[in-house]
């Protein structure tokens, strides 16, 4: 049913998934069916998803963070029965994102575990030519996969944050713990100490729960289908890489970076997934 869109509606419609509307929502402002929307989203995130992973190669970035966020797909890991499918249940983002320019090099949706911290490291350094300052949280997974994917020559350090614990806070309820204390430590090589930091990353997170509607708490408008749910974080990330203009750079990270030399727009990513 896409296909019989114009461009310009499905332009509308892709915009729109871009800056955290749902499909219902956008299905009652377009009248174009929610079907017709998911499937339209799932063709432009998968293009979206080929688009990063041809762009981000031999990137020179000086300072990258990297963090995780929480999502799941149909029902939360407590709901999860023995008999229903692999895919449901909690699903982690893995996201990296240089200091400097804001860019986005590499993100990896699973679980959040070795393996996929292995895989996520071994991704962006692929990606990356230089040596690079990296920081993370204190994650165990992280200090083994940071030395797998760039080897002992790395320079590595992680935010060490202790937690007030609540203990009248209603259980199952959520609510953020209060930060007591913020340790730097240095795991490998020589990182600049006052730079170890995770707040750009972490300010991302929020900026991501903000434009990709999946991801943003305390709704319905989770995904239910895990290949879904990757279309619309690639969807996410080309949009904010290649086509939105950063507030604090004047120009999208990609073009910070070096990566194009002016901005895409929505339509150009429609117009690629039908390449």
């Amino acid at each position: 049913m896409a296909n019989i869109l114009s461009i310009e509606k499905q332009t509308i419609v892709i915009h729109a998934l871009a800056e955290g509307n749902s499909i219902r929502s956008i299905e009652r402002m377009t009248n174009i069916h929610r079907d017709t929307i998911m499937r339209l989203g799932l063709k432009v995130g998968e293009s979206c998803a080929g688009l990063l992973d041809e762009k981000m190669r031999g990137l020179t970035l000086e300072s990258i963070q990297v963090d995780e966020i929480w999502g799941f797909i149909g029902k939360k890991k407590k709901n999860v029965r023995r008999r229903d499918s692999r895919d449901l249940g909690d699903v982690w983002t893995w996201i990296a994102l240089d200091r400097k320019t804001k860019l986005i090099p590499s993100f990896i949706v699973g679980k959040r575990d070795s393996y996929h911290a292995n895989a996520f490291m071994y991704d962006l350094a692929a990606r990356v030519v230089n040596k690079p300052q990296i920081s993370s949280d204190a994650l165990h997974a992280y200090a083994s996969a940071v030395e797998r994917g760039f080897g002992s020559d790395v320079d590595y350090g992680q935010i060490v944050k202790t937690f007030a614990s609540d203990e009248s806070a209603p259980q199952g309820k959520y609510s953020p713990a209060e930060v007591v204390a913020v340790d730097r430590e240095v795991i490998v090589g020589s990182p600049i100490e006052s730079e170890i930091c995770t707040s750009h990353i972490e300010k991302q997170n929020h900026t991501l729960r903000m434009h990709c509607r999946r991801l943003t708490r305390l709704t319905n408008a989770f995904s239910k289908k895990l290949e879904n749910f990757k279309a619309a974080v690639a969807l996410n990330f080309a949009y904010y890489n290649f086509v939105k203009t950063h507030g604090a750079l004047r120009c999208t990270p990609a073009m910070a970076a070096g990566v194009l030399t002016s901005a895409l727009n929505m339509r150009d990513l429609v117009e690629m997934a039908h390449d």
